[in-house]
């Protein structure tokens, strides 16, 4: 069964509702760029409703103070999602011992040679790269082109993210073999604000694939 991750989430009632529905994961972002940012102290509670979902902390380009206070909330696992280097992933590897997933911007099939270079990363999220001029490295609900994955054996276990729906989930899967799906802004009806129905039917369709 795919394994799903709902990313974004700011408010504890919708926190409860993915985690009962059958989130795998729940991502919380902590870059202030994005509509779905939450601070430090707002998500000390909502990981009080994770339930048995597994909590991530989304972090860009984090520092060694931030990594430690997000270290210390009690996340198990930190997505880096930003321009962090291999070297820059070994080392937080090191000094924090946690589960660590690196995102890459997927465009062409060079972009997924460069993917095998993060060895310290636990798994890997492969999304679509923002476009040009974004001031945010995600969330922007673009697909790319899910050819490019095809005969591409993963270094690491792996999660499709970009432009994925309840529409068009299972496709995805069936396209490219993905063992794991990362959804966001697929799942709001307004920028930032996710929708329980549109959470339900994306892990309805992700989980029957």
């Amino acid at each position: 069964m795919t394994q799903v991750k709902i990313c974004g989430l700011t408010d504890p009632d919708l926190v409860r509702h993915a985690a009962q529905a059958g989130a795998d994961w729940i991502g919380f972002v902590f870059a202030q760029a994005s509509p779905r940012h939450v601070t430090e102290a707002a998500a000390a509670s909502l990981l009080m409703q994770v339930g048995h979902a597994v909590p991530v902390a989304l972090l860009v380009d984090p520092h060694d103070a931030q990594i430690d206070r997000i270290a210390a909330l009690g996340f198990p696992v930190l997505q880096l999602h930003g321009s962090e280097s291999p070297d820059r992933v070994t080392e937080i590897k090191r000094r924090t011992g946690l589960e660590i997933w690196k995102a890459v911007g997927i465009a062409e099939t060079e972009d997924l040679v460069r993917a095998g270079s993060y060895e310290a990363a636990d798994r890997l999220l492969v999304d679509a790269k923002p476009p040009p001029g974004a001031v945010r490295t995600g969330g922007h609900g673009l697909a790319f082109d899910w050819g490019l994955l095809k005969n591409w054996t993963s270094p690491r276990p792996w999660l499709l993210a970009g432009g994925l729906t309840p529409d068009n989930v299972a496709e995805a899967i069936r396209l490219t073999g993905a063992p794991a799906v990362d959804v966001s802004s697929g799942v709001e009806r307004l920028r930032g604000l996710k929708d329980r129905t549109l959470v339900e039917a994306f892990l309805t369709a992700a989980k029957a694939s």
